[in-house]
């Protein structure tokens, strides 16, 4: 299929960006809105220029990203979809053909003073549109260069004409007309500002036809705000001039007003002028608008939301013809058959809202990071910049009343109605936002690789994932193959494709992925690793990675992982879902470039991951031939009762080591500072990954560990709904929960109304199977724990467990709540489902093996929603039954 040339420069960029916007905002509207605000016309012109200003500098930078015909359809389907996108699509392509068709409408008061007052012939107004339209479908037709210089010739022109007739008036300047600039008040100044802002619509069309731009880097954000600027001038010029010179009965509602200027300043021949400069400024207009919405339908047909013929491309001209009649067609229908003047405005609505969606691009394709997301210009004061351009939209859109509304619902309804009829079935694209989102469809049934069945072995160990911004792509595999207990290693080095680049072009290997698999060839020798290397080129890099772990039913997913981007503005995690819904343990890398690890400091938490911790801590410290460190933090203000709960928490870590490990209390007024000057002292810091999915807390001490720790970091997390069992500390227990149940200890649908009255509750209940003179030790136990740290670990689910004396063993109690509780969690979450263990100090091995076999089972969610539904303890009992064993 042949493609677009590219042909225009940044003359011609500027031609067809300014030509767009010199037509109607400027020779017809100045007289409506006058009436809607008075001698403060001109303000209101500059208002709606730095409304547009975000739109013009997000949708620069989202040009340079993806210089590709289509404009604004593609950001907004590549970011949020083919729904999304054809919905835009369809609105921006109506929108611009309406208003190019009242362009050629617009100049009929302009062509009718020629006609009356020159020549005295009648001229039949909509024949005269539709000759035009021919001559400007021909023009588009033969070639996009052509287009550019004549845009070029006529944007001058129209400049030099403008701010000639804006010297001449001068001297007739009247101060005095701007007097009670604003006579509608606040409202009717806004309104204005709604009513103008279309006039810079064009501002962005060029971006339209990007693929035919030459340097598109350079030239696209140049010529946008070159164009922005020079017409922003000149709308307020122009208006001033008109106000001062025109009194306010004259101008308001006056739909020629440059002519009736013209006319006063410079007589009939002036007049004459100005008339035809306007005919052929709105004709520039109306080219404009073609070139830019014939190329909608052409990338929507390309991206098959359309029949495939739109996307043609003549052999000859390279142009798309079939794009450009079809869209002529539809301008000539609106000429003769609609009320093209009202209708055009009735779509400037959707335009506001897609500028706002413009603006929203850019802040959700920052946030996400999407890796092939690199453009080359980025737009100043971000996040503001485009904050500003959904909320200045939001107002405008306001400000359209009922009937805006109305036209950007009938538009949205049309092209929801003509994806969920064509386009649905023939595309399976997602978008960035899709993406990053709920992916059920895998859920459900993940679905097959044929492009990767053949290279992929049946099983492995560890999958590597290089995503391309690795420090040091062997450190990370080192990393995995140190995990993989001397089996299989797959790496898979992903590229994440756009989807407006053909995937045949990125398959060839480029020089930094040819050294990449050189160097891990070579380490795989020496170190003789069983390892091997795929390339993989996607448009959905969690797609993939889950697909491969489901595949080679691995016990590790390795990454590198930098901690929270200080440029975002959200904590979303891009890959949050892929995080919670991995069959396999999690390994994120934050590399410090250290190259040889001696001492290993792991930073258990009570929890689902802290048995992980220390069990990934011991066996990379057995591979590297280092020390292991077990690491608590105690504020200086603590009392000695959590100072001793943290030590004996460490301690009976410890114990279940095969190696002699280390053991240390951090003392000091932040965990952060202090676990950071702690980490000067070794090489590679362990610890656990936040329960949820969204890894970017800024909150989370865990995060700001990451940033500033000394030393490498890595961040295990256990698979939420399949542990692994061979790399768990509650999977080598050889204990059955059931064993230590007690019936008095499983109570279902408990009703309190705070934490204290719960633990006061379950205390009570302890004391049945121990000794009722304990219920008071044994809460205060209980709170001694929880001082330590709180025993909410997601989900719903608390695992409460306290050391006592008086305990003759290990018991373990389970209780659901009628109503959940608050639990002062670290998340935020209420609790409604508890775990809570008691024993004595002799017992403590066998206490720690309980805990992490019961953080194994609250890490599957059948288990917990069956306990949720339980009415009475034999269910409990039953469910513990089936799944409490190893």
């Amino acid at each position: 299929m042949k493609t677009l040339e590219r042909r225009l420069g940044l003359l011609s960029v500027l031609g067809i960006s300014m030509g767009a916007m010199l037509g109607s905002g400027l020779f017809v509207l100045p007289g409506l809105a006058s009436a809607l605000t008075g001698p403060s016309i001109w303000l209101a012109y500059l208002g709606a220029g730095l409304m547009v200003l975000p739109a013009a500098l997000s949708k620069a930078e989202l040009a340079t990203a993806m210089p590709v015909a289509g404009g604004t359809y593609v950001y907004i389907d590549r970011t949020f979809g083919p729904l999304a996108g054809t919905i835009a699509g369809l609105g921006l392509w109506l929108s611009l053909l309406l208003k190019s068709a009242f362009a050629l409408v617009g100049f009929g008061a302009y062509l009718r003073a020629i006609a009356t007052d020159y020549l005295q012939i009648p001229i039949p107004l909509r024949a005269m549109a539709l000759l035009l339209l021919g001559l400007v479908a021909l023009l588009n037709a033969v070639g996009v260069r052509k287009v550019g210089r004549v845009q070029s010739w006529i944007v001058a022109a129209s400049v030099l004409g403008m701010l000639t007739l804006a010297l001449l008036a001068m001297p007739s300047f009247n101060p005095a007309l701007l007097h009670d600039s604003f006579p509608r008040g606040a409202n009717g100044f806004i309104g204005a500002v709604a009513f103008v802002y279309i006039s810079y619509a064009g501002v962005t069309k060029v971006a339209a036809v990007a693929e035919e731009v030459r340097d598109p880097g350079r030239n696209l954000p140049l010529g946008m705000l070159i164009s922005l600027t020079v017409v922003g001038v000149l709308y307020a010029v122009v208006t001033l001039v008109l106000v001062g010179h025109l009194p306010m009965q004259t101008l308001a509602g006056d739909l020629r007003p440059i002519y009736t200027l013209a006319l006063s300043v410079g007589g009939s021949k002036l007049a004459l002028l100005a008339a035809i400069l306007a005919v052929l400024t709105m004709t520039s207009m109306a080219n404009s608008g073609l070139l830019a919405a014939s190329r909608f339908p052409f990338a929507m047909a390309r991206d098959r939301l359309l029949p495939s013929g739109l996307c043609v491309v003549h052999d000859r001209f390279l142009t798309p013809v079939r794009s450009i009649l079809l869209t002529v067609g539809i301008m000539a229908v609106a000429i003769l058959a609609l009320d093209v003047e009202k209708i055009a405005k009735l779509a400037g609505s959707f335009m506001i809202a897609a500028f706002s969606a413009v603006s929203l691009t850019v802040i959700v394709l920052r946030e996400s990071d999407v890796p092939w997301y690199r453009p080359s210009y980025r737009s100043p004061l971000y996040p503001w910049m485009q904050l500003l351009g959904v909320l200045g939209g939001i107002v405008l859109l306001w400000m359209m009343g009922v009937l805006g509304a109305v036209a950007l619902l009938a538009m949205t309804a049309s092209g929801a109605v003509l994806y969920l009829a064509y386009g649905r079935h023939r595309t399976s694209r997602r978008g960035v936002f899709g993406q990053r989102g709920p992916r059920r469809e895998l859920v459900a049934q993940p679905p097959p690789l044929p492009y990767l069945d053949a290279a992929l072995p049946g099983q492995a160990q560890v999958v590597v994932a290089l995503l391309g911004e690795e420090r040091s792509p062997e450190t990370l595999v080192e990393v995995g193959a140190s995990l993989s207990d001397g089996r299989r290693v797959e790496v898979l080095h992903l590229t994440d494709a756009p989807e407006q680049m053909e995937l045949d072009m990125m398959l060839e290997d480029d020089v930094g992925l040819t050294s990449i698999r050189r160097r891990i060839s070579a380490m795989a020798q020496v170190r003789r690793f069983d390892l091997d290397l795929q390339a993989v080129v996607t448009r959905d890099v969690v797609k993939t990675i889950y697909e491969v772990t489901n595949q080679v039913h691995c016990d590790w997913l390795v990454m590198d992982w930098a901690g929270i981007r200080p440029r975002g503005i959200t904590p979303f995690n891009p890959l949050g879902w892929l995080v919670n819904h991995l069959s396999a343990n999690l390994a994120l890398l934050r590399d410090a470039g250290v190259r040889y690890t001696r001492e290993i400091l792991a930073l258990p938490k009570p929890g689902p991951h802290d048995a992980l911790v220390v069990d990934t801590a011991e066996h990379l410290a057995g591979v590297f031939g280092a020390r292991v460190t077990l690491v608590g933090y105690v504020p200086d203000d603590a009392d000695p009762i959590r100072l001793q709960a943290t030590a004996d928490y460490l301690e009976q870590l410890g114990q279940l080591c095969g190696c002699p490990v280390g053991h240390r209390i951090l003392r000091g007024k932040s965990e952060v500072s202090s676990v950071v000057d702690a980490t000067s002292a070794f090489d590679l810091l362990v610890l656990g990954a936040p329960a949820s999915a969204r890894l970017r807390f800024p909150a989370a001490p865990e995060d700001a560990i990451l940033q500033s720790a000394a030393c490498s970091v890595l961040r295990v997390r256990a698979p939420r709904a399949h542990q692994k069992e061979a790399r768990s500390v509650g999977a080598r227990s050889g204990i059955r929960l059931i064993d230590f149940v007690d019936d008095a200890l499983l109570a279902t649908r408990i009703e309190v109304q705070t934490k204290a009255e719960l633990f006061s509750r379950i205390a009570k209940r302890m004391a049945q199977v121990l000794d009722a003179s304990e219920v008071d030790a044994l809460e205060e136990a209980l709170w001694e724990r929880e001082r330590s740290q709180n025993t909410s670990v997601g989900h719903g689910v608390a695992l409460p467990h306290a050391t006592l004396p008086a305990a003759r063993r290990d018991y373990l109690g389970v209780f659901s709540l009628g109503t959940p509780v608050d639990y002062d969690a670290s998340d935020g979450g209420a609790v409604d489902v508890l775990f809570v263990t008691v024993g004595p100090p002799s017992e403590r091995n066998t206490h720690l093996k309980i805990l992490a076999d019961v953080a194994r089972l609250v890490l599957s969610s059948d288990i917990i929603d069956e306990l949720r539904q339980a009415t009475h303890s034999e269910q409990i009992r039953d469910t513990l039954a089936r799944h409490g064993s190893v």
